[in-house]
């Protein structure tokens, strides 16, 4: 009896699998986007936005959160966590693969604590990829390609300095957080695109 229970809990199928997980942050413009994407060419992992997935969820005439995420963003409010933690855990469950990074996220502490509570066990959290680059490069990248026509309405300068108050007072915390517990993996992303990702590729072919 004792053996059977000791089997059950070792070797029981119907024990979750945890997903593997890399959350990518950094100042806007500071090229989280170029580099998911060289990781989802190069590594196969499955590249998500929260944000993206807002919009997403937003214009699905069906959908079940649309409307209420159409009336926060409409008066200016955060989505409430519950609501993207479940969309990034339906994205995650509905791609079918196993391996993800999650980019943009957690943006503050209440998507921090919401992401724990809702996710933090179905997870393996590998790291917590860091593109650091001052404002001042970040600002350059970002006006030049609003100039070229990103067709992003907050490509201007006004609409970046909300945006860099919002990493600084809201992000900034989270990545000092994970640092704290030896998660984060810091890259200076003031370089090429090419040498940054030489050091990319380093960190994630150590990965088991």
């Amino acid at each position: 009896m004792r053996f059977a229970r000791f089997f059950c809990s070792r070797f029981s199928p119907f024990k979750m699998a945890k997903y593997n997980l890399v959350f990518v942050l950094g100042p806007p413009g500071s090229g989280k986007g170029t580099q998911c994407s060289k990781i989802v060419e190069n590594f196969g992992y499955v590249h998500l936005s929260a944000g993206d997935l807002l919009r997403a969820e937003r214009n699905n005439p069906g959908s079940q959160y649309g409307e209420m995420i159409e009336d926060y963003i409409k008066n200016g409010l955060i989505v409430p966590v519950e609501i993207t933690c479940k969309l990034l855990e339906r994205a995650m469950k509905d791609s079918g693969k196993m391996s993800f990074l999650i980019d943009g996220f957690p943006r503050n502490e209440d998507n921090l604590q919401g992401w724990n509570k809702q996710c933090g066990e179905k997870v393996n959290l590998h790291f917590v990829l860091f593109f650091d680059c001052s404002l001042e490069t970040c600002t350059e990248r970002i006006l030049a390609r609003g100039a070229a026509g990103s067709g992003r309405v907050d490509d201007n300068k006004e609409s970046l300095k909300k945006r860099f108050d919002t990493y600084m007072n809201s992000t900034m915390p989270i990545i000092s957080h994970y640092e704290s517990l030896g998660l984060v993996r810091k890259l200076d992303a003031s370089r090429s695109p090419d040498e940054i990702f030489k050091d990319v590729k380093e960190l994630f072919s150590k990965i088991n």
